[in-house]
């Protein structure tokens, strides 16, 4: 298994003076003087951006399917029932039950609006390629050092020295790892303990799993049972739709994601993917 270790050193380009910027702030400062490689992972980081943004859309679709078809359900049920036992001994006018009929009618065309807008955003089509995992993670390294940077954490990366093709759409993949190292670094800590965060890719034959390690106080059995719910956060300014949205990627991809306790304090957040006994393409060869 290679191994690699990323410090809390500043990352070459970040100058002092940018220390207090928000990340889109520090891309958009250091375009100008950035050579290829480092240009290269803001347009990555901006990819990746826009990725979170659709995304959190797609779940906040699906967030509020959830929570408005059952009680649209609901109208509509009642309305009819209502319109039945107004049509039965005796009716009221004729007036009452088109209003109860409308009512109805707009139920249903509430419920089926939601679904056209969730229809939008997840179409159920995901653009992949044959690649290595390896090679999604170098291709990403470049934005999570920076991460780790900007949290002055450690970071380690593992990866198993023989690994399956997977056939994957990239940008939403590394959007999940993305998500995963963030929310790992943002984790709170006992007093006084340095943000850790460790990386490692395994696998078999059948499947490849990609873990996110942190050193943090742990979940609560509350929080574990809703984590990837859409709308629940566990930060004061969280929207609650990262790891929902990254649970979706992952499930398109016929894969699993979850989250493990570590003894000690901690949490391991993973994903796995299924392999592939295709050919990469020559772009990704």
């Amino acid at each position: 298994m290679a191994s690699v270790e990323v410090a809390g050193a500043p990352y070459p380009g970040l100058r002092q003076s940018h220390h207090h910027m928000t990340l889109p702030a520090i891309m958009a400062a250091e375009d100008a003087s950035k050579p290829a490689s480092q240009l290269q992972t803001s347009r990555l980081l901006e990819q990746l951006m826009l990725i979170a943004r659709a995304s959190a859309l797609e779940e906040m679709a699906s967030g509020f399917a959830h929570e408005l078809n059952q009680p649209i359900g609901a109208i509509a049920t009642f309305a009819q029932a209502a319109e039945r036992m107004l049509t039965r001994a005796e009716p009221m006018t004729a007036a009452a039950v088109d209003v109860l009929k409308h009512i109805s009618s707009e139920a249903l065309n509430a419920g089926q609006g939601i679904r056209r807008i969730r229809k939008i955003f997840n179409d159920g089509t995901v653009e992949r390629s044959v690649c290595a995992l390896p090679d999604i993670l170098t291709e990403l390294m470049p934005v999570l050092k920076l991460l780790a940077t900007r949290a002055g954490a450690r970071l380690d990366v593992a990866i198993d020295d023989s690994l399956p093709l997977i056939s994957v759409d990239r940008l939403r993949i590394q959007h999940v790892l993305y998500t995963l190292v963030q929310n790992s670094l943002e984790v709170r800590r006992p007093a006084g303990q340095e943000p850790h965060v460790r990386i490692e890719a395994t696998g078999d034959r059948y499947a490849v799993t990609l873990a996110v390690i942190d050193n943090g106080i742990g979940l609560t059995s509350e929080a574990r049972a809703q984590l990837f719910r859409p709308f629940f956060t566990t930060k004061e300014h969280g929207t609650g739709l990262g790891l929902a949205s990254s649970r979706a990627i992952v499930e398109a991809h016929e894969g699993a994601i979850g989250c493990d306790d570590i003894n000690g304090g901690g949490a391991r957040f993973w994903f796995r993917l299924p392999a592939t006994t295709d050919k990469p393409s020559a772009e990704h060869s």
